[in-house]
């Protein structure tokens, strides 16, 4: 197949049905014809997706006509050819003549000539219209409007880094699993292999990556070595104050990260049960245990429906990896940023405190629920942590006295970039005797 032709149909795909990208990669039939074109056909796509608002607006500059919605593959045909144009490597006349000749290819030979046109004007005015985008804040930093109010309204002095963090390209991290091995002797063993890998600060498992590559040539990683995991999400388990005969429930629990975490960093708990309502999302929570060869009790269920999963005994530790927005991961799925609406993040916040509600009743006296989500967003952080508290007199806060993220007064917020990590929010919530 064509890379470029690849391209084009999987972005179409992502706006017309709001498939995630990480959706298409995990074995879309689009993704399966990839091939060696692959490494090529992601970086298009991510970075399309991360500069889509910018370069949508270019392209505008460059038509004397707006395009017909018709002709929305020939649009993301000129989009990803200006992608490759400003960010990548591949020299112009080569971009310009892959970029026309893929017109044929759907069935619109009739624009080569437009095509060409501009981007050869794109070469030639380059200057002209940065100058323009740089005016722009919306086309600058390439998120929709409401989105930036958004953030500032939450993060008045974090909003530009928190941006400009949103369009980075993400590291790649890797949590050692304490049961097989320890991080100096992991990182001996990437060495190895050619892979340099540096321990991280705030994980004693955590390596990051001085550059990601395929988990195929991570050492050990098909037996349960390591784990692929950002470092904001490997600070879940240690918050847990996880002990010997606990009885422990990981909510949301797919694909699985924190699950295994969970059993990696204390073995001798009594029980860990693991709800997953979306059955797809479940078998790769089933995957991520079987690859390490640790159990879990899994249950396919709807959290809400506590009469079909739980058997009326209630738990020690509790973690809610609740439903979000996901504005803490923008950087590794650049799409959100055109796929997320208000209203959306409205829902998802009643859901949390129902979510919330529901499994505070499972939490036994003393127990402790950790609320997580990757979000940046106060509402479904510090202010709905806030009113929960107080409308249960039994509930009340645990500080988190940790030299990562920032206090937030309910809970401890790591924003998008904070030492290099994904935005994520962590609220301990303690049950009174």
């Amino acid at each position: 197949m064509f890379p470029r032709l690849i391209t084009i149909n999987i972005i179409e795909e992502v706006f017309e049905k709001k498939i995630p990208l990480k959706i298409i990669f995990g074995g879309n039939e689009l993704a399966k014809k990839m091939g060696k074109d692959s490494s090529l056909i992601k970086e298009m796509l991510f970075g399309t997706f991360r500069w889509y608002i910018q370069l949508e607006y270019i392209l505008e500059q460059l038509v004397e006509n707006p395009l017909k919605k018709k002709d929305r593959l020939l649009k993301h045909l000129m989009m990803i050819g200006l992608y490759q144009l400003i960010y990548m490597r591949i020299p112009n006349h080569a971009v310009v003549s892959e970029t026309v000749q893929t017109c044929e290819r759907i069935n619109m030979k009739w624009a080569k000539g437009l095509v060409n046109a501009v981007l050869r004007k794109y070469i030639r005015e380059a200057k002209r219209i940065n100058l323009k985008i740089d005016k722009n804040e919306t086309v600058k930093f390439a998120h929709p409007n409401w989105l930036i109010k958004k953030i500032k309204t939450d993060w008045p002095d974090n909003w530009v880094k928190i941006l400009i963090a949103n369009n980075e390209r993400p590291p790649m991290f890797l949590r050692v699993n304490k049961l097989r091995n320890n991080r100096k002797y992991y990182i001996d063993q990437l060495k190895k292999v050619n892979i340099e890998g540096v321990e991280t600060e705030h994980s004693c498992h955590g390596i990051l990556l001085k550059k990601p590559t395929n988990v195929d040539k991570l050492p050990g990683f098909s037996k349960g070595d390591s784990s692929v995991q950002d470092l904001a999400a490997q600070l879940a388990v240690e918050l847990l104050d996880l002990k010997p005969n606990q009885r422990v429930l990981d909510a949301c629990a797919a694909p699985g990260g924190k699950t295994s975490h969970i059993l990696e960093s204390e073995p001798k708990i009594e029980s860990l049960t693991a709800i997953e309502k979306d059955k797809l999302r479940a078998k790769k929570l089933y995957g991520t245990l079987n690859r390490i060869g640790l159990y879990a009790h899994v249950k396919i269920e709807d959290i809400i429906n506590t009469d079909k999963w739980w058997d009326g005994k209630k738990f020690d530790r509790i973690m809610l990896d609740a439903p979000c927005s996901a504005t803490g991961v923008i950087r590794r799925h650049p799409e959100i940023k055109l796929l997320r609406t208000m209203d959306e993040i409205i829902e998802v916040n009643k859901l949390q405190t129902k979510l919330l509600t529901t499994l505070w009743d499972t939490l036994k006296d003393d127990g402790m629920l950790l609320y997580v989500t990757c979000s940046i967003f106060n509402q479904e952080n510090r202010d709905l942590i806030k009113d929960f508290i107080s409308n249960h007199s039994i509930c009340y806060l645990k500080p988190i006295t940790k030299k990562w993220g920032v206090d937030t007064g309910y809970g401890r917020q790591v924003l998008p970039g904070q030492d290099n990590m994904d935005g994520f929010f962590y609220a301990c919530l303690k049950k009174k005797k």
